[in-house]
């Protein structure tokens, strides 16, 4: 099971009743963001989820509406006892822009690992998280991620026993890991049945519609995609920006047949976006207008 939260879907400023742009996710005892924009750390204490957790913060761009939270909750992580390493994954120049950031938080009792994007496509495996980052096309360099959770085979009893692999083995090969007992090596494929569906989520903003998004997104359970104009008459501003309206991301969902699509990113000016959701839900049915906190529970899928 991977849980997500949206923790704010503003772009550009904060309102009233909605932060800038941060999503959470938490599988198996580790919790991933992406972006941290201000208001993050009060989106998630208003959650109820915890700080501490947090490995890996992914960034899609350095602009401020998406990074400019992150100083204080580096300091907020300090406060916390934390002394497990942190690893930050961004466009190139991560580690420069974070360094200047904190100016204002020197002093941290754990140590910060950089991974720095440079190529269009670039896979990280953390924590029983598979990244993909996908560069896309915004004004500055940007990249959306898909997170997918794999899941094994069944574990076949009968082949285990047919092999008389000890019992001992069993929870081991089921992790997918190799175990040698008195000089015999036993493998995840002797016991495994074919790898099953696992759970993918798709996440990118700030970008006019490309191929990458649309490839990426391909079977995701969840997208959660930019919408920064649901308005008519706003199609000009979105291609001069690279922003994409209502319309444009309800035609990347239906077109890359993922399962739900969530809208984000909003600009301030739209105020009441589930509005203008029947064009949305004209080009693709199973969307929903994104709001701060909206959670879900992505669950494997039964055989």
């Amino acid at each position: 099971m991977l849980d997500v939260c949206l923790l704010g879907s503003g772009g550009m400023m904060p309102l009233p009743h909605r932060w800038l742009t941060s999503l959470m996710t938490r599988y198996n005892g580790s919790n991933l963001l992406i972006d941290c924009g201000e208001g993050t750390q009060i989106a998630i204490k208003e959650k109820g989820w915890l700080f501490k957790p947090i490995d890996v913060i992914c960034f899609t761009h350095y602009h401020a509406d998406h990074i400019s939270g992150l100083p204080g909750l580096l300091l907020t992580m300090g406060n916390a006892d934390r002394t497990e390493p942190l690893t930050l994954i961004g466009p190139k120049g991560l580690e420069r822009v974070v360094s200047a950031l904190r100016m204002i938080a020197p002093e941290l009792p754990f140590r910060i690992k950089y991974i720095e994007l440079k190529e269009p496509k670039e896979q990280v495996e953390i924590n029983g998280y598979h990244i993909t980052a996908f560069r896309v096309n915004h004004n500055v360099v940007c990249y959306g991620y898909t997170i997918e959770i794999h899941r094994a085979g069944k574990f076949l009893v009968e082949k285990a026993k047919e092999k008389e692999i000890p019992i001992r083995c069993w929870s081991i090969l089921q992790k997918g890991e190799a175990v040698e007992v008195d000089g015999i090596t036993y493998t995840p494929e002797m016991v495994l049945g074919s790898s099953r569906k696992g759970i993918k989520l798709t996440y990118c903003t700030d970008t006019r519609p490309t191929a990458s998004l649309q490839e990426h997104a391909k079977g995701s359970d969840l997208l959660i995609c930019e919408g920064m104009y649901g308005e008519p008459g706003k199609e000009g501003k979105a291609k001069e920006y690279k922003h994409m309206t209502f319309k444009e991301a309800a035609a990347i969902a239906r077109n890359a047949e993922v399962e739900e699509l969530w809208l984000t990113h909003y600009s301030p000016s739209l105020v009441y976006p589930e509005e203008y959701m029947a064009s949305v839900t004209d080009i693709f049915p199973n969307a929903y207008p994104g709001k701060d906190k909206k959670s879900k529970e992505l669950q494997f899928k039964e055989d």
